[in-house]
This record gives structure tokens, sequence and C-alpha cells, in this order.
């Protein structure tokens, strides 16, 4: 299948300019694609490959050597200097969210280097990406395993892989590019950190425009050959403008001015660390050489930093990306140097030419959250569920009652719950399971022939056999049945479903307050654990499932912040509605345990036997890890938190107690007692 012409993808221009800013200076350190499904984020990013210049390689390299600087260490060198060699086309290297980590690192041969001691290195996917693009679609749903192998590599420029003792190492210098759906989680701030810029994309919403994006598309389709060969003479003229590019990128000044704006930018918005004003500087430069420019100008800075700062803002996964227009163009004012005086104001002294009406403020083409009419407060404005708070709904009936909607307050850290026992699900960072990572705690059986080998029981099992496959030198004689694999233990991500009462009990301002903040801290800890989460929630007379099963943590968030309260207590529903959310989920994802958390003064008020039909709804989630977040408060109680996890044999946790800190105070306390 010929892959899609760069120049036909209609708009994105954002999206156009960062990857090509990416491919002139590989320094910069790729692009994160941020944007809702089919908006041709992928087709851009597969397109790319097409124009970047090939580069030179030494022949019968598997690790892509430069002839002119080889790697020193490379496993198939060492190279003499002037070794034959190659011209190939630039790479674009797909990284599957699936694959295993042997197949994205490489692998060693381990019944070679028993036998013979023969080191065999099977090179894999940051090989083959080695001075090429290394793209990860849906990069937010990449393994943790995944992710802290691209983390090393791009952090070193060079990828080891080391089983057993035995070690290989080679260089791994790519452009990373990832593309995602917010809706679907975000990512790791660890590796959204390492993407040097971001791009928001969306669908056009002019009809004109998506008519020629269909009309491209059907072409495409109809006669690939021919809609390339339409399209190939100004993608030619794009790769030479690019290559040109790369030619005037070292002679590219960055003067000690524009490095002072770039600090003044990076320190107005606050980001963490240097990295930011690392990449600000690179991508200016870049921005320069696709100018044509010799030396770096505001212009060049303000593109740089509406592509390389908006991800570094965030401090939470409920933060939205983004940066406002005003407070860029206050920092670029206050970092700019003293106006020239009137002798000073020609074009060839960086007069009125350099200086015009370009660089002192956005113009209509860098319409943004903050520019044009509206007002400064709506510039970091979420522009997902949590922009719009939708108004409270009649509820059913005289049981309605009055609502309301109160916001959260500052989250914290969270104690840890875990599901008992030991799963087999997904790799996270809350239960405990058998993964293929973690400390080995023993030998799977011979029939399992999955994960990493383990060397002592490999030995063990090729010992006895020695004689009888007539060995008579050093090593061992290993053949493929003594084979062993590691049992390993490590920890899982669970789907963690709330379960919050929305009734009128819970209405009052502050219980309701302390309840978000609460439950949004688990949300955090969720986001942190890599697990799954859901809401459901009750009031009235019924119960809904606000949000399905999504690892999207700051969806939930949202829907939290903006759950209105009223009503009686209908927990049978409520409970109920838990059971059928989690018994579907079972059959979708069997792997995956569930942890529930039912948030609740523990009163039922909403129709005839009330309390009778709670505890038998209780009786359905007989075996479902369960924990009770008890919101009664005040002097009298009723302990109807406590009676519910009785019946749902679950720990029973008031509110108070759900921050690590108030955990860590009580054992203090307990310890002092009994000193």
């Amino acid at each position: 299948m010929k892959p899609y012409p760069f120049t036909a993808v209609v708009g994105l221009p954002d999206l156009r300019l960062a990857l090509v800013l990416s491919s002139i200076s590989p320094a910069v350190g790729g692009v994160l694609v941020r944007g809702e499904k089919g908006t041709a984020k992928s087709t851009m990013v597969r397109a790319l490959a097409g124009l970047l210049p090939g580069v030179e390689v030494v022949d019968g390299c598997r690790f892509s050597c430069a002839p002119a600087s080889p790697d020193p260490l490379c496993p198939d060198g060492p190279h003499a200097a002037g070794a034959p060699a190659h011209r190939r086309p630039a790479r674009l290297v797909e990284l599957p969210v699936g694959a295993a980590e042997d197949r994205v690192i490489g692998s060693l041969n381990l019944e070679k280097a028993l036998s013979g001691g023969v080191t065999e290195y099977q090179p894999g996917l940051l090989a083959a990406a080695h001075r090429g693009l290394l793209y990860v679609d849906e990069v937010n749903l990449l393994h943790d395993h995944l992710v802290d192998a691209l983390l090393d590599a791009a952090a070193m420029g060079r990828a080891t892989v080391e089983r057993e003792g035995v070690s290989v190492s080679h260089a791994a210098r790519f452009v990373l590019i990832g593309t995602m759906n917010p809706e679907e989680g975000e990512l790791r701030p660890q590796l959204l950190d390492r993407f040097g810029l971001t791009v928001e994309v969306a669908s056009s919403r002019d009809p004109e425009q998506r008519v020629e994006v269909v009309r491209r598309r059907l072409a495409y389709e109809a006669d690939q050959d021919g809609f390339a060969a339409a399209y190939a003479d100004e993608d030619a003229s794009l790769a030479a403008d690019i290559e040109a590019a790369q030619r005037l990128l070292p002679a590219v000044k960055l003067p000690d001015a524009a490095l002072r704006q770039i600090a003044e930018v990076c320190a107005s918005f606050e980001v963490d660390g240097m990295r930011a004003d690392i990449v600000t500087a690179r991508t200016a430069v870049a921005h320069a050489a696709w100018a044509g420019r010799d030396e770096v100008t505001t212009e060049d800075i303000r593109v740089a930093a509406r592509l390389a700062l908006p991800h570094r803002r965030r401090r939470n996964p409920f933060d939205a990306p983004g940066i406002s227009e005003e407070q860029l163009e206050q920092a670029l004012e206050d970092a700019q140097p003293p106006a020239p005086g009137p002798e000073d104001s020609g074009p060839e002294n960086g007069g009125p030419e350099d200086n015009g009406p370009e660089d002192s403020g956005p113009g209509p083409e860098d319409d943004g959250p903050g520019s044009g009419s509206a007002p400064p407060e709506e510039a970091d404005r979420p522009q997902g569920d949590g922009a719009r708070r939708p108004q409270p709904q009649p509820g059913s009936g005289e049981d309605s009652g009055p609502q309301r909607t109160v916001g959260a307050g500052d989250t914290f850290r969270a104690r840890v719950f875990r599901v008992k026992g030991t799963g087999e699900g997904e790799r996270g960072r809350r239960s405990r399971a058998i993964t293929d990572s973690g400390r080995t705690i023993g030998v799977q059986p011979p029939s399992v022939r999955d994960g990493r080998p383990h060397l002592v029981a490999t030995v063990r099992a090729a010992a006895p056999h020695q004689r009888s496959r007539g060995r008579s030198g050093p090593g061992l004689k290993v053949r493929s049945q003594d084979l062993r694999f590691a049992l390993r233990e490590g920890r899982e991500g669970n789907l963690v479903l709330f379960c919050v009462d929305a009734s009128g009990s819970m209405g009052a301002r502050t219980r309701m307050r302390e309840v978000k903040t609460a439950v949004l801290s688990l949300l955090m800890d969720a986001y942190q654990r890599r697990d799954k989460v859901g809401l459901v929630t009750f009031r009235g007379g019924s119960a809904e499932l606000a949000l399905p099963p999504t690892i999207s943590v700051d969806a939930a968030a949202s829907r939290l912040e903006s759950l209105p309260t009223g009503g009686r207590t209908p927990l049978a529903e409520g409970l109920l509605e838990a059971a059928r959310v989690l018994r579907v989920e079972a059959i979708r994802d069997p792997r995956r345990r569930p942890l529930l958390v039912v948030v609740t003064d523990g009163r039922a008020t909403s129709g005839a036997d009330a309390v009778a039909r709670s505890q038998a709804a209780a009786g359905l989630l007989a075996g479902v890890t369960t924990i009770v977040m008890d919101c009664e408060s005040g002097r009298m109680r009723l302990g109807l938190g406590a009676e519910l996890a009785g019946h749902l044999r679950a720990e029973h946790v008031p509110l108070a107690d759900v921050a690590a800190e108030s955990l860590a105070s009580a054992v203090r306390e307990r310890t002092g007692r009994a000193a």
C-alpha cells in the first residue's frame, strides 16, 4: 500500500510544522500528537518518512552505523575507517503497543551462549529505528516495561540488553513520534516530558475543508499510484527544503538576547526542570533554519514556545494542557532588548523590517485560546468534558429534592488499597500478580515456555544429559527441551470501580467537598498505578453508570467534579448497578481483578424495604475486594457504614482515614502506646 502523500493532508498546520522541525533537528526530541480519533494523525506521521533525506550506512551493519563515525561498541563492529557503505532511505519503525520487551530492545540466544560461549544478539526495534523515526500509535496505552525501555534509550542514546551476565549495547538515537487519543487516558509524566514538542489536533468544522478531505481520500483509495504521482512534485519540493534547512542548521546563531527571552518565557510558565529551556532553544534554531535565517528571532521563539511548553505545564493528570497567549506575549516583551535609537533603525541594523508588527504580538494567524476577544481567564480553561458543567437534571418525582453541585478541594496522597490474593492481570503497580517482570520466585513447569530464561534451572536440566550427548570439551550441550523459564511476581493494574452516593444526605457543602477531594485523590493514585477506573452514582430513586470502565482517569475526574447531589438514597440500586458493571467487565477483561470503592454514609432511604434490599444486593458482591468509605460525620453517628461493610465483607474506612498521612499517624500513635 502506497503511503499517503504528506502534502495531500488537508489542514493541521501546527502538526505539519512540528514534524518538519523535528526532521530538521532530531535533537528537538520528537513530537507527541494529541487528538480525537479520525484526525489523520497516523496518516501524516507515516507520510513523513518519504520526505526525509537518506542515510549513509556501513555495508552489512544491522545497526545502521555511519561510515564517517561508526559506533565503537557496535555488535557488528568494529568497523574500519573507510569501510564500504551504501545509502538507504530513512526508516519509519512502528512500535506495537503490545510488543514484548525482547522484540523492542533485542534478545540473546541463551542456548548458544551456554553451549559455545557465543554471544548471538538479535537486534530489536530500537536498533532498526537508529538514525530514523520511531513511531508509537496510541502511545498512552504502552505498557510500563516498554515505556521504561524507551526512557532509557531516549536518555542515553543507547539500548542495552543484559541477560544472565551477558551484556550487549548499541547506539539508538531516533526521533520519537507518538500519537494518542486523550479520551483513552493520559501519558506517564516521565514519558510525556521526553517528547520535545506537542500538538493538539481536532477535526475541522469547516464544511468545505471536510469535503476536500473526503474527496482526496476517495481519490487515493481509487488510484493510489495516480494520487501519489499528483503530489510527487510538492513532496519532492518539501523534502528539498528540509534538506536545505538541515544544511543551514549548524550555521544558525542563538544570541544571548534570544537565550534570555527563552529563559523568561519558561520561567513565567513555571515549568519543571531545564529540559523546556533546552528544547525551546533547539526548536527556535530549527525554525530559523526552516525560515532561511541565520539568527534566531523573537518569532522563532514564539513558535517554539507554543510547541514545546503546553505539555510541560501539567502538574497532575487533571490539568488541561495549553499556554496563555497573553502570558507568552508578555514574557517575550519583558525580555525584549531595548529598542534601537533613530540612527540604528534601518533595516540593516534590525529596524522596522525585523521588529515590525509580526514580532509585536499575535496576528490573525495566531488565533488561540487567549487571543481576540476571549477574556484571559479562558486561556487555560479545559476543552474536554470538564469545560462544560451540565445543568442539574430533574430527579425522579417527589424523591428528587433540590440539587446542587459542589467542587472538590486540593488532592492529597491517598492510602494504597490492594486486591486480595495474587492475580495474573496486566502489569501495573497495585496488587500482587504473576507477571513477566518483578522478582523471581520460582521456575515455571517445563510445559510453560514463556518469559525470561532461568539460567540455573536450565543448567540443572541439561547437566544430567552431558555424557549421553557426547560432550567431550568445555561448555554445555544444551537442547531446547532443557530451557527453563523464570516464574516472576510483580504488580498488576486493577479495575477500581467507584460507587458514589449522591443523595441529599451527602449534599452538605462541607461533606460533599470532602468526598470529592478523597475520591479525586484515589483517582490520582489509580492513575499512578495504571488502573482502569469506572464511576457509578446513585441518588433519588435510581443508579446510573456515569463513566464506563476506562483508563482515562481525567475523564472520571471531570464527571465527578460536575456530579450533582439531592434526593433520597437508593443504596440497593447503586450496589446492583455496581454488580452488573463488574459482571460485564469480567467477561470483557477477565484477567483484570476489580476493587470496589463504595462511598456512602450507609443510609438506605429510597423505596420500600430499602435496608433489606441493600443487604440482599450486598450478597451479589461476595468475593469482590471492597472498601466502604464511610462519610458519616458529627457527634451522633448511626454506624450504618460499618454495618454495610460487614454485609459486604469489606474494609471499613472512615472518610478522614483515606489520606496516607492519617494512617501513618495512627501507626505512630499505636507504636507510642506500646512503648
